[in-house]
């Protein structure tokens, strides 16, 4: 057997066309294509395409893509019916995850799956998961439902479902370049839960299924969630020194520092870290990228670490208006478009997954001691 790492940390367990990271350089890029490029020229349309065809698409391309996936944002009412039933408490990612495994019950190809039913799949989930988490927040508020604006790109109709108005330019652009950045990471956790799930040839709803019950844990997904709400407990930009030092000598974790794979800085955080700025100026809550910035370059100096993606997606996701609980529940609106991917490149040359365990229990043979003798 080969030498046992914990957390599987640096092992390769499949190979990949899809994503490609540098850790060391700070490099990461979808089919080879640089992210800082695709964040600054392209649209998560355009990257959904990538990421399932494996090239960028020509424009007739693009505009079929556009509108299919359009056309596949309704969500069965039987699921919005089952949504209404939850408790108004609920975790919104236990809602997600309920909500998508009872899609596998309406789709039209549940039935199917080939690689072109497959693929359909990946249409109709990218477009409801969105339409999910917009319910979610509506449901629990007693708000009507806003059914999908064909009209409007996914960005910005994800904003729409969620919030009752159409986004400005500024906030549209925002929401469309955090979906960029989200969309995959090669083998995260999440991703490699979707692709063990897939390699027992289980449906495409129950690998994704899988990959939003792994987003949940607080390790993976949720470290924005603690970001904003380390901000919201400072409260002015006065207070960070002070709180940021007390934090450091206890030893308390910073939220939103730090990656198992970057040893520099996370290049989503350099476009996320814009964004931020330009969005709490333009809305006149400058504060909460002053603040950022000041718990960054103290950590950069006393700890020499970077911030990752999580850390300035916190101030863009609460400056536009979306609740806390549901930063990582956005994370899954867009990075359903990598999970598909590597669902749908594992089953086009699938073996099953199934790694072995360096075993640590009593030395065999044990003896079997009678009941009598325990």
């Amino acid at each position: 057997m080969s030498t046992f790492k914990e957390g599987l940390q640096d092992i390769v367990a499949a190979t990949s066309s899809i994503c490609f990271i540098d850790g060391d350089k700070g490099i990461l890029s979808y089919r080879g294509i640089d992210i800082h490029d695709l964040a600054e020229k392209s649209s998560f349309e355009e990257i959904c395409y990538l990421l399932w065809f494996g090239k960028l698409p020509r424009q007739s391309e693009l505009d079929q893509l556009t509108g299919d996936l359009a056309k596949n944002r309704a969500v069965p009412h039987e699921v919005f019916a089952l949504m209404k039933s939850f408790p108004k408490d609920a975790n919104p990612m236990d809602v997600m995850r309920t909500a998508v495994s009872a899609l596998a019950l309406y789709d039209p190809d549940r039935q199917a799956s080939n690689a072109d039913a497959n693929l359909r799949k990946a249409y109709r989930l990218t477009g409801q998961i969105a339409g999910i988490v917009a319910a979610t927040e509506r449901i629990r508020h007693g708000q009507d439902l806003m059914p999908p604006d064909a009209a409007l790109k996914h960005a910005a109709n994800f904003i729409y479902m969620l919030t009752g108005k159409k986004p400005s330019a500024t906030a549209e652009r925002a929401m469309d370049v955090a979906l960029i950045l989200h969309a995959d990471h090669e083998l995260n956790a999440s991703t490699f839960a979707g692709r063990v799930t897939a390699a027992t040839l289980s449906d495409v709803h129950s690998a994704v299924t899988s990959a939003i019950g792994a987003l949940k844990g607080p390790l993976h997904g949720g470290a924005n969630i603690d970001v904003m709400r380390m901000l919201l407990e400072i409260g002015e930009v006065s207070k960070v020194e002070a709180w940021l030092k007390d934090s450091l000598a206890s030893k308390k974790k910073i939220s939103g520092f730090g990656h198992r794979v970057y040893h520099t800085e996370d290049p989503r955080a350099t476009h996320l870290r814009t964004m931020s700025k330009e969005l709490c100026e333009s809305s006149g809550n400058g504060k909460w990228f002053e603040m950022s910035r000041l718990i960054e370059d103290t950590m950069k100096r006393e700890k020499n670490i970077n911030a990752n993606v999580d850390f300035y997606s916190a101030t863009v996701y609460y400056t536009l208006g979306i609740a806390v609980d549901l930063f990582t529940p956005i994370f899954a609106v867009s990075r359903i478009s990598g999970w598909t991917a590597h669902i749908l490149e594992q089953l086009g040359n699938n073996r099953l997954i199934r790694p072995r365990a360096e075993y640590l229990g009593p030395q065999y043979p044990a003896p079997y001691i009678p009941m009598t003798g325990r």
